[in-house]
């Protein structure tokens, strides 16, 4: 299905700027009417022959640009229940990644160059939230230590007590990405997210965007997510524990409770830089617009400022010899 514009018939998209269906073309707002898909491997703007990855369930259609999105990849089983509409648009996580690395003087020239920045692309991660029941406990000798100056002699008193903490703790939402091609180190970066902000899902919000549908059971996510809730219920947990100046034989244990899975999709800028045979990914948060990725280093912009370095180092010396033999 695509988004068509009742005025002039071009396709409208899910503005960040603006909260709301917008037409690129006239610039009128929520007038947007769906025009349904008549075969899989088809646009329906243009009726042009659509490239289909396995996992596509919004992409953009090669030949009239219009934004696609795959109705039996996002209805039934695929239908996430829960999005996070993006909150950047392209202009503004385009100016992120400005902030962030301007005045890195050895970028290379195009790195952030109009042309290069075009291809930085918007898409919709799927996601499964997790909700637990988190029981934790925390046993262990806690040690107050004080020391004093009687006279000519030193004290110091070791207090010993038992140590028991038992908390229950629920942990709803925890994410953990549902994509096999999306790196689950880079995406836990990216957190967190502010939930306050999740919607119902509606297929309006990936017009204008690229979105994947999850590749991954719950069942496979299940072991990481829970790690993450476990740390959480863990620093809260010890967050009970103060005044003591150290803690022996400590000894953790924790049991859970599944409760309701939901699966959910949020909103990423993924820009993808090319030098030198090797690709650089850089990923933004769609909604607050945490920014994780490294960029590379022109190795001829490093030479000329050693080389410059260098050439001033020279001169330096030069001067200073000619002042010595002159004294």
């Amino acid at each position: 299905m695509i988004f068509r514009c009742k005025n002039c018939g071009g396709n409208t998209v899910y503005s960040p700027e603006r909260s709301k269906m917008y037409c690129p073309y006239c610039e009128s707002e929520d007038q947007e009417e769906v025009v349904p898909s008549e075969g899989m491997f088809n646009c329906p703007a243009c009726g042009g022959e659509l490239k289909i990855e396995k996992y596509n369930a919004a992409l953009k259609c090669e030949y009239c640009d219009s934004y696609v999105i795959v109705e039996e990849r996002t209805t039934g089983e695929y239908e996430p229940k829960l999005i996070l509409p993006f909150e950047k648009g392209h202009k503004e996580a385009e100016q992120i990644l400005k902030d962030q690395f301007g005045k890195n003087c050895f970028l290379p020239d195009d790195f952030l160059s109009d042309a290069r920045l075009s291809q930085m692309e918007g898409m919709y991660v799927p996601f499964f939230l997790f909700d637990f029941d988190i029981r934790y406990t925390i046993s262990a000798i806690g040690h107050k230590v004080r020391s004093w100056t009687s006279g000519e002699y030193r004290y110091t008193e070791d207090s010993s007590y038992q140590v028991e903490r038992t908390m229950e703790v629920p942990i709803d939402k925890m994410p953990a990405d549902a994509s096999y091609a999306k790196p689950d180190e880079i995406m836990d970066l990216l957190e967190p997210y502010d939930y306050h902000l999740l919607r119902s899902f509606e297929p309006k919000y990936l017009s204008g965007f690229l979105a994947e549908q999850y590749n991954m059971e719950s069942e496979e996510l299940l072991a990481r997510a829970l790690s993450k809730a476990r740390e959480d219920a863990k620093a809260i947990t010890e967050g009970t524990i103060d005044g003591y100046t150290s803690m022996t034989g400590r000894k953790d244990d924790s049991s859970y409770r599944q409760k309701e899975t939901t699966y959910s999709m949020f909103p990423v800028w993924t820009y993808y830089y090319q030098y030198h045979d090797k690709t650089y990914p850089f990923y933004i948060n769609g909604q607050t617009g945490k920014l994780v990725g490294t960029p590379p280093r022109s190795v001829l912009k490093i030479l000329l400022y050693s080389g410059t370095v260098f050439a001033g180092f020279l001169s330096l010396f030069a001067m200073w010899n000619i002042i010595i033999g002159s004294l």
